[in-house]
């Protein structure tokens, strides 16, 4: 199976890295999907959740995160997502989101709004 390589890098740390088969991701143009010998591409990332097809040594699986804002770019099967936050989904706490986005919502805080509504749509992509 051919495999592209793929670095989740939010703004203060590597968020994640491996082999891939399929990416997922919103851009500015529309959601993506980039698999390998994909034609090279350069766009800006939209606030979303991004869904990684897995292989490789971890076995097939989904990793999916919640970005907000940044660049993705492909060149070669290698994939780029440079996200000014990334996180996780096993590292997003749902009653805190939740918490959050009802807080936006009653401050009418339309950023703090979707940064937590992104972060619910990726926990519940993984569902």
């Amino acid at each position: 199976m051919a495999e592209l390589h793929v670095e989740l890098v939010a703004a203060d740390r590597k968020v994640w890295s491996g082999e891939a088969s399929l990416v997922v991701a919103r851009t500015s143009s529309g959601d993506i999907g980039v698999m390998p010998g994909h034609q090279p591409l350069l766009g800006v990332l939209e606030s979303g959740p991004v869904t990684i097809r897995t292989t490789g040594e971890s076995g097939d699986g989904t990793v999916v995160a919640a970005v907000h804002g940044g660049f993705i770019s492909f060149a070669d099967n290698q994939l780029s997502l440079l996200a000014e936050i990334a996180e996780l989904t096993d590292e997003i706490d749902v009653q805190r989101a939740e918490r959050a986005l009802e807080r936006a919502k009653s401050q009418a805080d339309a950023y703090a709004e979707k940064r937590a509504d992104v972060r619910l749509r990726a926990v519940t992509a993984v569902r």
